[in-house]
């Protein structure tokens, strides 16, 4: 192959493959384009109660970590209580569901594109920790609710979300049999239920103290397993090409 040529391709590839490298670290600490979270994390130190534990690294306010803890907050105008009162075991899971999805900065590799026209992108298929799915379904398991999908197909008429003129207010466990059910129906397939718990490394956790253990496993799903980053986005492939070019 011509000398020049030769150059010239391997030239392009360290490129590509830098950009990538770039673009997977970027990844590991990043902002969803949503409603309510800043461009890029940042150390937010007086988050709200339940928020608290992104409060060294976060993608969100303070005020809307408190926003998150109230009923009917401007957030979302989301009504919990559509079946009558949720209970207070309960409301605690969807308090940090809402920290978790507002807060996180290691969501790069499960942000897509969305089609909603209050936000452009969204989470898909984020690995839930075993323990924070079942205990969410534990704690609600006796509360009520009319749909299973809570993205959309509500009655907004009134300026919050009620339950849909077909619908009606049933058992919790009726709506959702399972945890599964649960996690991966009632946002959409924005969770994904696993069976990996939290000292796995593998799966991304809504409960925790101390330092924030996600970013290690967003970094894990980035490499698709335990290479470095850097490996799995294009340095592999570039040392194959150049000993194709020699």
């Amino acid at each position: 192959m011509d000398i020049s040529l030769s150059r010239l391709l391997l030239f392009l590839v360290l490129l590509i493959a830098l950009l990538s490298c770039v673009s997977a670290v970027d990844k590991l600490n990043m902002c969803m384009d949503g409603k309510h979270q800043i461009s890029e994390p940042r150390p937010e130190g007086q988050l709200y109660q339940q928020c608290a534990p992104w409060k060294d690294n976060a993608c969100c306010t303070a005020n809307t970590t408190e926003e998150a803890h109230q009923d009917n907050s401007y957030l979302y105008n989301f009504n919990w209580n559509h079946c009558g009162t949720m209970s207070d075991k309960c409301k605690e899971h969807f308090i940090q569901d809402t920290c978790f999805y507002e807060c996180s900065p290691h969501l790069g590799p499960w942000i897509q594109p969305a089609s909603e026209s209050w936000r452009k992108e969204r989470i898909v298929d984020v690995p839930l920790c075993l323990e924070d799915c079942e205990s969410w379904f534990e704690d609600c398991k006796e509360d009520f609710t009319c749909k299973e999908n809570w993205h959309k197909g509500w009655d907004w008429s009134s300026g919050i979300n009620r339950c849909p003129r077909d619908s009606h207010c049933s058992r919790w466990t009726e709506i959702f049999p399972s945890a599964q059910d649960m996690c991966e129906k009632i946002w959409s397939n924005s969770y994904k239920y696993t069976t990996l718990t939290k000292d796995s490394g593998r799966c991304m956790q809504m409960w925790f103290t101390g330092p924030n253990p996600n970013r290690e496993v967003a970094e894990y799903y980035l490499s698709g397993g335990p290479e470095t980053v850097a490996m799995a986005t294009g340095l592999q492939v570039l040392v194959l090409l150049v000993m194709l070019l020699r």
